[in-house]
């Protein structure tokens, strides 16, 4: 998400540093271009008009910075201003004194509010607590019956009974304090749109069960309607946050900007993937860095630690410092950096990275991995080990194996020979090519201040692969937290 916004805004960034000097035509019409780019992310229009007077302000009177250039602090002033406008700060969940903490779900249908329940229960799981999932929308075919799944996939209770909502609401809340539950998530009905029925349905079930919190889920895509759905929805309830889905597509994002604006409450989760895991807290500073191209490294950082085997890592690490790197080890490298998500996603979290590599990254999809993984797994241990010996026949072989073609395993061995080469400079002390150079002194601070697990050095490794396809190659505030729950 935000693709389109990050290009515009990133290409304004470079067109302001190539200047020395900023006359106020020239902030007039970097300011004229970002309110463009943001319109064209969907923005709301008060929203853009107030973020842009906000970025005038910070600059008005500012005296120039000594380390940044007149560009620079421009730059700076929007970026600053990006994080205000996703919520300031990384917000965090307080609990009720007297359990449960009870939250309620609420959104139009298709935002993705069932599986949001059952994402949001698998995190409080993950952080120590005993959640309790009330399947309270009763409106739509087989919503229970997802719940029920998703619910038992993580190994979390789900009440359901045939009756009405707010009787459901109601009974599940009582049965989640009976037998000890300290979260209960409410998953309630949605429309197609907005109308009488649906709000008097979700403000019945609130005023039977009183919600220590309520977020609203929107899905990231839906543009301007998410700002009349935002509103409307916090005129009934009175929203504590919202959590948006889909952000792992390819939408302007203007939704997730807007809302916020328009109903002044935080985006406290977000969503980025289909699977359950891929939910966590929204931070808008880092989406902010990641909008305007600078890299999300503390994520990376957390979700390498969250899916990688450090042993393994490590192992790998070390034999590819000491220039023993085989396809044994790329292929247990592409398999940990796998775990971690898209090769796309994580370049965009990647200081440093052009926009062309971002996108090469993007066009590697899991069928392109699953092919360099069955090239090298139809290799013999002695081929793996030293894949100077594969001559004519054994390409032939591997190809047949492989379901491929010997270009796909001559591009899969070339590439590897290239990346051996570049692991041999690093062992050597030598300069990395390209975006590398960059990453290398800012993941070695990381690691020496404990932050990098060992061997995340080896994430260039898989992302330099191209597709070997059918046919040949394809081408400074404190963490602040939502208001304080009120006891029931």
């Amino acid at each position: 998400m935000f693709d389109a916004l990050s290009d515009r805004l990133e290409r304004i960034g470079q067109n302001l540093r190539s200047k020395g000097r900023l006359s106020p035509a020239d902030l007039d019409a970097a300011l004229g271009e970002v309110r463009t780019a943001l319109l064209e992310a969907d923005v709301e229009l008060s929203v853009v008009r107030a973020f842009i007077e906000a970025v005038k302000t910070r600059l008005d009177g500012v005296a120039l910075s000594q380390s940044l250039s007149p560009g620079q602090q421009v730059i700076k002033a929007v970026h600053e201003q990006l994080i205000e406008v996703l919520g300031g700060t990384s917000l965090k969940v307080t609990y009720a004194t007297h359990p449960p903490t009870v939250i309620l779900l609420a959104g139009l249908q298709g935002a993705g509010k069932t599986t949001t329940a059952a994402k949001l229960a698998r995190w409080f799981k993950q952080q120590g607590r005993q959640p309790y999932l009330i399947a309270a929308d009763l409106q739509r075919p087989a919503a229970v019956e997802q719940l029920r799944v998703l619910g038992g996939q993580i190994g979390v209770d789900v009440f359901s009974a045939p009756t009405d909502p707010v009787s459901v609401a109601r009974a599940g809340l009582a049965e989640a304090t009976r037998i000890g539950r300290d979260v209960v998530i409410i998953d309630t009905a949605g429309r197609l749109s907005i109308d009488e029925a649906l709000m008097a349905e979700v403000k019945a079930v609130s005023g039977a069960t009183n919600p220590h919190y309520t977020f609203l889920v929107i899905d990231a895509m839906t543009g301007q309607d998410a700002v009349q759905t935002a509103r409307a929805f916090h005129d009934t309830l009175e929203l504590s946050g919202l959590i948006v889905t889909k952000l792992d597509y390819d939408a302007r994002g203007g939704a997730v900007l807007s809302a916020r604006g328009v109903v002044g409450r935080p985006v406290v989760f977000a969503s980025d993937g289909e699977k359950l895991e891929n939910f966590d807290l929204f931070h808008p500073d880092r989406m902010a860095s990641r909008i305007l191209g600078m890299g999300d490294i503390m994520t990376l950082i957390e979700e390498a630690e969250r899916t990688m085997d450090k042993d393994v890592v490590a192992d790998a690490a070390g034999r590819m410092m000491s220039g023993q790197f085989t396809l044994d080890d790329f292929l247990s490298q592409l398999n940990q950096v796998r775990k971690m998500g898209s090769l796309g996603g994580l370049m965009k979290m990647m200081p440093g990275m052009s926009k062309d590599i971002r996108k090469a990254a993007d066009n590697i999809d899991d069928r392109d991995l699953n092919r360099v993984e069955a090239i090298i797994k139809s290799m013999t241990k002695a081929e793996r080990t030293n894949p100077t010996i594969i001559d004519g026949s054994r390409r032939t072989r591997i190809a047949k194996g492989s379901g491929t073609n010997v270009a796909a395993v001559n591009q899969l061995l070339n590439q590897f020979k290239e990346m051996q080469k570049m692991m041999k400079q690093m062992a050597g002390g030598g300069a990395l090519p390209g975006p590398l150079a960059k990453l290398a002194p800012m993941a070695a601070r990381a690691q020496a201040s404990g932050q990098l697990p060992s061997g995340l050095g080896g994430l260039g490794g898989p992302a330099s692969f191209t597709s070997p396809a059918k046919g040949g190659s394809k081408k400074k505030k404190k963490g602040g937290r939502v208001t304080p729950p009120k006891n029931r």
